[in-house]
Parts: structure tokens; sequence; C-alpha cells
């Protein structure tokens, strides 16, 4: 509010006119009838400017009578600070917002009651008008409510199997899949399953069906057709030759031991000579075995030496080459034993010189053996040496086996069986749940 000045005073302005009305001067009365006149205004304007109270004293009355709050302080404060309007924005807001929701409220109580004016006079908010955070509160739960997630829904005691069946009854209204979907849902199942059992059960038992199909030494370049012994050259490194199944290996005869594992491991190189029976050229028998499938993920390059094997027949022909000589032999019998017969690595009662191939059967499993034996016929067995066997080796004779499939590698792991063991208690798991939904 502009504070007045009195109006009585000769040396006031008048704030109506904007100018100095000095009473007494006759230099502002040309006549004695305007002077009249000039009192008459006078008179009224001093009477109308008396009964105005003070304004400075009209402020410090309302102060008294009621006093600003804190808030109502600061922004009085900061009003009369000189600021421009946007520090003055920027303090109030800062100083809002560091206020607890009670005091919040306390300014919005304040600023309702000095503007919200009606016919009844200033309008008090209740006393009961919800913080800040019971607003956000009260929406929050409206909204929760809204998107179905209420207090009972987060308390829900249903079983499980309640709730299944719940969803079940939820969604079982929908449209059901016709004929012919339900017939392309399964062809595609069949589909996918059969293609998932042929890749395990190549990956694991490939020795076995791709046996068949194996010809050893079919891909090899200038392999020799062998007639008689005097086609056969002599190679540095020993071998064994088999013209009808088109055979050409080296044979492994430094081998000290008869176990299984140490056998297997020559067996990677080729054909083993068996260290307990006679050598090329002595009387006696010479045993030599070989794979006749193995499985295609295992060590070594002939894996299918004598997957052929069974081929042979009486009156054929094979060939030993060992220390720059060719030993011929001419098959007289073929056998399959049990993998304990091993009578058949001793000396052949009524023949002098012989020479045994042996190899699984059938092709790929470790079931039985294949024995294949045949007489020496060149050179003539008179020039041959005394029976001789290796006297280092000590243990039982074995017919060694085919290798260990993939499927045993994998099972003989110990995260393999763990693997195995969490794979059943799940399927067992799943089973029990499918069977009985309460479980």
């Amino acid at each position: 509010m502009t504070d007045h000045p009195n109006p009585t005073d000769n040396n006031s302005k008048s704030q109506s006119d904007g100018y100095v009305l000095p009473r007494s001067d006759p230099k502002l009365a040309p006549s004695a009838g305007s002077n009249e006149a000039a009192d008459v205004i006078r008179d009224k304007l001093a009477k109308i400017y008396a009964s105005e109270p003070d304004a400075q004293a009209e402020e410090q009355e309302a102060e008294t009578a009621k006093p600003r709050t804190k808030h109502q302080q600061f922004i009085y404060e900061l009003n009369h600070s000189g600021k421009d309007l946007a520090h003055i924005q920027t303090e109030w807001h800062n100083y809002y917002i560091n206020l607890p929701d009670d005091e919040k409220h306390a300014v919005w109580q304040e600023f309702y009651a000095s503007n919200e004016t009606s016919q009844h006079g200033t309008q008090q908010l209740p006393a009961d008008t919800p913080t800040d955070a019971e607003k956000m509160a009260s929406i929050r739960s409206q909204l929760g409510t809204n998107s179905g997630v209420t207090k009972k829904a987060r308390q829900d005691k249903r079983s499980t199997s309640d709730i299944q069946k719940s969803i079940h009854d939820q969604f079982s209204g929908r449209r059901k899949p016709s004929a012919k979907q339900h017939l392309q849902s399964l062809l595609f199942g069949l589909t996918i399953g059969t293609v998932a059992v042929l890749i395990f059960l190549f990956g694991f038992f490939n020795e076995v069906i791709i046996a068949p199909f194996i010809q050893p030494a079919r891909t090899s370049a200038a392999t020799p057709l062998i007639v008689t012994s005097d086609t056969v050259a002599p190679s540095a490194t020993p071998q064994v030759i088999i013209p009808k199944i088109n055979v050409q290996i080296p044979i492994q005869f430094d081998i000290n031991a008869t176990d299984e594992a140490t056998m297997q491991k020559e067996l990677e190189s080729g054909v083993a000579h068996y260290p307990t029976t006679s050598n090329p050229g002595q009387n006696g028998n010479s045993a030599f075995f070989g794979h006749s499938s193995n499985n295609i993920f295992n060590k070594g390059k002939y894996k299918f030496a004598f997957v052929l094997l069974h081929q042979l027949v009486p009156g054929d022909t094979f060939y030993i080459t060992k220390d720059s000589k060719v030993y011929a032999y001419k098959v007289f019998n073929t056998k399959i034993v049990e993998p304990n017969q091993v009578e058949v690595l001793d000396p052949v009662e009524g023949h002098t010189a012989t020479a045994t191939l042996i190899t699984c059967d059938p092709p790929g499993t470790s079931l039985r053996r294949l024995v294949v034996t045949g007489d020496q016929i060149s050179p003539d067995v008179s020039s041959n040496a005394a029976v001789s066997s290796n006297t280092e080796v000590t243990a039982e004779p074995q017919l060694t086996g085919n290798g260990q499939t993939l499927w045993g590698r994998f099972i003989s792991q110990g995260i393999s069986k763990a693997a195995i063991v969490v794979a059943v208690v799940i399927t067992f798991i799943v089973v029990v749940r499918k069977t009985r939904p309460d479980y």
C-alpha cells in the first residue's frame, strides 16, 4: 500500500492531482470568487484524507494482530530482497522441496487460507487434508488395484495345483486347434525327435552304423593287386597284406605287454602282434589283432582295419612282411569264438607254422571274436626257426576287444555320471508332478 501524506499540510502534494495547493498564496488567487471555490475543494479533500489511516501504522497493526508464519516471513523477506523474479522463484523452490511433508502441508494450508475466498469468506482446508506422501500412496494403491495387484492377490495362499487349474480354466475357452494343425504339430515333433535320435545314435554308435559301408584300402593309391608272394616287395615297415579285401596295413611288433590299455594304444597305429605268440619265420602260431570297426571319434586311423575279414574263406591268401622277408599264408580255417577262448593263440595241432588274424564280431562290438587261421606256404617251413615265445610277458593271455565306445568313455567320467543322476532325478520329479498335480 502506498503511504499518503497528510492533505492538511500546506507543503504536501495531492496524489489525486499531482501538484501542490498552497492555500494562502495570493498569486494563485486572482479573485475572491475563485478563492472561495478552491477553499471548498480543499476542505472536501482534507475531510476525505483526514479519515484514511496511516499506511505504515495499518501494516504494523496487521502484523501485531496476526504475525507471519516462518514460511510467510521467508517469502516476505525474499520479495523485499531486491532480487529479480527468477532468483526469487529458484530460492522459493529450493526452500519448499527441502521441507518435510507436514511443513509442505502447512504451506498449502496457508496458501489456500490467504487466497481462497468466497461469499462466505476465507475457506480453510479441513484438518484431515492428505499430505503429498499420502496422496502418492493413494495413487499407488489405486494403480495396484486397477492392474489386479491387490493386497488379497499378494497374499494368495493357493497351492500350485490350484493356480495351474485356474490358469487352465482361464485359457481353456480359447479356440481349439483344428485336426490339421494337430497333425502338423505331431509330424513336426516326430521329425525333430527322429533327427535328434539319429544324431545321438550316430555320435555314440557310428562304428556299427557305418561299418557295412567301409572297405579299408579302397581309396589307397597304388594298391597292389597281389597274386603270389613273388609280387610282394618287402618294405621297411612290417605289414599285413590281404589282397581279397584290399588291405595293406602296418604291424606293431615291439609290444611287451598284453593288457587291454596297451593293446588298444598299439591298435591306433595299425595291426598289433600279440607278444606271447611266435613271430613269422618261426614255428608255432603268430597271432595278429586288428579293429573291425571303431568309433570315428576315437584316436587312430586304422579303426576299420579288419572290417571285411569275414569275407576270407579257406583257400584265400594273405601276407606278412618282416625283416625284409615276405611270408605267405593260405587260409584253412575261419571261426567265431567267445572272448574268453584264448586257446586260439596257442600253436595249432597238426600245423607247423601258422598265422592267425583276430578281430571283433559283429563289427563295432566286443561280443565275440572272428578268427582266421592260415598255414605258412612260403617260404618253406623247413627253414623256420624253432618255436619261441616272449618270456618277458607274464600277464594272463586275453583276446583284445574293440576300442571303448564314445558312450563308454562318456559314462566313465565322474562329471558324466553326476549329469546322468541329475537328469534321472529331474525326469522323476517331472513325471511325479504330471501324475500327481498336488505333489
